[in-house]
């Protein structure tokens, strides 16, 4: 009863200036008690009229007035109320969101795990019998076994949080070894063949790999080669960027898939610069490779910025890197 006549009386005096003290309040609550010990059928006195005069000194005419000193400041506020280790916490978090580096600057965690599922069905379904393996089956499980390989190794690397990245070096290792044996159709390459398909469907269903040893440090010498690593690139590149970036709607419809390519396409450029593989050492292939890969990256900028005219163009200059690049190299 008492909440009903206050919630009366408060709307009663709602157009009166901001309160000074608690006073009025007193006030307001000593109304409503009386209200409330009135009976129901009992006629009720008028409510009283008051002028700006009746409160003065007790409510501001103006806010500003109910501020005294200088008025606080929002930096000063966090310093007060934010604990010493939350600060520092807050300090951490900001350092590891610094910018990515070396892979990880290139490549998701999300297109690692995609393309090696998507490879490894594509490995699975053209894998398929002795014959078919020798007669050139071999040549092409040599391409997807390179690319995975490779794809184990940027894991291994990786900062991010990426699947199967306690596996990725054990895995990385007995997939670049098939895929160095995958020269030749021979029925001993085909069973060990088989034994990859095993071992990357225990990967993909979660049941991990039985033996983890492996070196820490990837070897890229061991791992990735060149020629089975460029049928890889021709496949993305005619693929994914030259079929989602043929015009503006090709890129509305598409972009999460040329997306893809371009982080693919400049980490295998990035790859190819590493020591051991094939003319890595020559300085104007290397300057071709990461022309390639920063072209690779403009796809990926433009496609944040939600520019299509961009995106084909970045998509037209990783073309002509390539077409520079195949000029003096094989």
């Amino acid at each position: 009863m008492v909440s009903i006549h206050a919630s009366r009386l408060m709307k009663h005096y709602s157009g009166i200036p901001f309160v000074s003290s608690f006073s009025s309040l007193a006030i307001i609550l000593a109304f409503a008690s009386a209200h409330a010990s009135v009976h129901a059928g009992e006629r009720r006195a008028p409510a009283p009229t008051f002028t700006n005069d009746s409160f003065r000194g007790v409510f501001f005419s103006d806010t500003s007035q109910a501020i005294r000193g200088e008025r606080p400041q929002l930096g000063a506020v966090r310093e007060a109320v934010v604990p010493q280790g939350m600060a520092t916490s807050v300090a951490t978090k900001s350092a590891s969101n610094a910018p990515a580096s070396g892979f990880s600057a290139l490549i998701s965690p999300a297109t690692l795990e995609d393309e090696i599922k998507r490879i490894r069905l594509k490995f699975d379904s053209e894998v398929t019998t002795p014959a078919a393996f020798a007669s050139g089956g071999f040549q092409t499980a040599r391409v997807h076994l390179t690319v995975i390989a490779s794809l184990f190794a940027i894991i291994n690397e990786h900062n991010g949080d990426v699947r199967w990245k306690k596996d990725a070096a054990a895995a990385r290792d007995l997939i670049a070894r098939t895929a160095s044996n995958c020269k030749s159709g021979s029925g001993q390459v085909y069973n060990e063949v088989k034994l990859r398909k095993t071992d990357l469907e225990d990967l993909v269903s979660g049941s991990g790999l039985a033996d983890r040893q492996a070196e820490p440090e990837n070897d890229w010498s061991m791992i990735a080669d060149r020629v089975p690593l460029m049928n890889y690139l021709e496949s993305v590149i005619e693929g994914p960027i030259k079929e989602g970036t043929r015009d503006e709607a090709a890129v509305k419809s598409e972009g999460d898939r040329v997306r893809r390519a371009a982080e693919l396409i400049a980490s295998v450029g990035e790859i190819l610069t590493k020591e051991g593989l094939a003319d890595s050492e020559d300085a104007d292939y290397t300057a071709l490779c990461r022309e390639m890969s920063t072209a690779a990256r403009g796809i990926t900028l433009a496609l944040d910025q939600g520019n299509a005219a961009a995106v084909s163009a970045a998509a037209g200059a990783v073309t002509q890197s390539c077409a520079k690049c195949h000029e003096g190299y094989r």
